[in-house]
């Protein structure tokens, strides 16, 4: 086992450990299509690690309705949009975390250093259970537990804290815009998985293509800098 210079990894769970994200859009196109606003994929990557309010509100623009509605009236809406998402979630299982990940997982907790999970879902723990890996993370960050959505740095600060881990010897992985700068505020290095996070520190197109050796060797470079 290698001299641990590395506290902990945060991983960020829409696009990340499963495709999750793909079913917020379902949930949010049926709900768009609801109120007359058409979305499509180009705009769900606006939504990616935001949370479901701001989401909402983004949609709502989208169709010059931000104004049409009371907040009693938007937060009705976002748990109608949940209660559509959580239907989608019962479809998930083990098979549903994304490629690579596990053997990701297994070679971070072979040397020994902590691994975190930061999500501003309010059904992180629903899904974790469904992909059988509610054991798998030495701590768990969702929505219930900060104030703050991404792009703030809150939620992986509290990874970070909790996993009594410096933030500046600590790795995030993320696959959205927002995500990327809650972990560059935070002081951590930023693995990015998608095309378009030019912001993240490293860049894959996939998760299949995260190598724990080569995450190291970027991250190295990244502190020697």
């Amino acid at each position: 086992m290698e001299e641990k210079f590395i506290d902990a990894v945060v991983f960020d769970l829409d696009g990340v450990i499963t495709d999750s994200a793909h079913y917020h859009f379902l949930a949010w196109r049926e709900l768009a299509h609801e109120l007359g606003i058409s979305i499509n994929e180009i705009f769900n990557e606006r939504l990616k690690g935001v949370s479901r309010m701001d989401s909402l509100e983004l949609i709502l623009q989208e169709g010059n309705q931000q104004n049409d509605f009371t907040l009693s009236e938007k937060e009705t809406m976002a748990e109608k949009k949940n209660l559509h998402y959580c239907e989608f979630l019962k479809k998930l299982t083990p098979q549903d975390i994304m490629p690579g990940i596990l053997e990701l997982i297994t070679n971070i907790k072979f040397e020994g250093i902590s691994i975190g999970f930061a999500s501003v879902s309010r059904n992180a723990s629903t899904v974790l259970k469904a992909l059988q890996l509610e054991d798998t993370f030495d701590y768990v960050v969702d929505a219930a537990k900060v104030k703050k959505s991404k792009p703030d740095p809150e939620i992986f600060l509290t990874a970070c804290k909790q996993l009594d881990a410096n933030p500046n010897r600590s790795i995030g992985i993320e696959d959205a815009s927002a995500g990327i700068d809650s972990i560059k505020a935070s002081g951590m290095f930023a693995v990015g998985v998608g095309n378009t996070l030019n912001k993240a520190d490293y860049k894959v197109h996939a998760t299949k293509e995260l190598q724990w050796e080569t995450i190291k060797a970027e991250y190295k470079t990244w502190i020697e800098r």
